[in-house]
């Protein structure tokens, strides 16, 4: 007699589920049926001339004026980058680096 031959068999139960609730689903293919429907479907609109204009999206003035105020501000972003050299950026960095404190100083704590 094997240690495994009492172990009860199936998958686990969740709780708060019931039954065949938590069982998923699988999702069914599509047949090739469907694939035929839908091209005679499409032949028919093409050979009846009954294809409808998509609908174009137009914007509202607030989106447009959005998009203005984006594109402007990229633009100066863009302006202010460009001005300065890269050697110019870099000296600015070790300017910045050497007013920081050392991260691994230990500060001076207690008397003396």
């Amino acid at each position: 007699m094997s240690e495994y031959d009492n172990v009860p068999g199936g998958s686990l139960r969740l709780k708060g589920g019931t039954g065949n609730s938590n069982k998923i689903k699988k999702k069914k293919k599509k047949s090739h049926k469907d694939e035929e429907k839908l091209r005679t479907y499409a032949k028919e609109l093409v050979d009846d001339k009954e294809i409808k204009p998509i609908r174009v999206v137009t914007k509202t003035e607030a989106e447009k004026k959005f998009e203005e105020i984006q594109a402007k501000r990229l633009e100066e972003k863009v302006q202010k980058a460009a001005r300065k050299s890269h050697k110019e950026r870099v000296a600015e960095l070790n300017r910045k680096l050497e007013e920081m404190t050392e991260h691994y100083d230990i500060p001076k704590v207690g008397p003396g």
